[in-house]
């Protein structure tokens, strides 16, 4: 059996960007472990911004067959099913976005 190689890649430091204004006016300034100032900037907001409305995970146990029938139509299944539960409890349905082709129709 061959051993897999475990050295470290080598990156050669002239290979890294050269320091902008713009890139040390976001960074992060600490000495040690003492944060002079946090950074600021995309990469202290990963991701798109956060709706007031999210849908929350939750754990759900279902039938086997509505979970079942709900699956067999397909992609979207999840949404229909809080759009069913939403009409059950008489809320306002939320406006659909538009949808995404499915794999197969692309």
């Amino acid at each position: 059996m061959k051993k897999k190689n475990t050295k470290p890649v080598w990156h050669d430091p002239d290979d890294a960007p050269e320091l902008t204004d713009e890139i040390l006016d976001r960074a992060e300034i600490a000495i040690g472990d003492v944060v002079l100032r946090p950074a600021n900037g995309t990469l202290t907001k990963p991701g798109r911004p956060k709706k007031a409305d999210a849908k929350k995970s939750v754990h759900l146990r279902l039938s086997p067959d509505v979970l079942s029938y709900f699956r067999k139509t397909g992609p979207g299944w999840q949404t229909r099913i809080d759009e069913t539960l939403r009409r059950a409890a008489k809320l306002p349905l939320k406006a659909r976005a538009a949808r995404r082709p499915s794999r197969s129709s692309r």
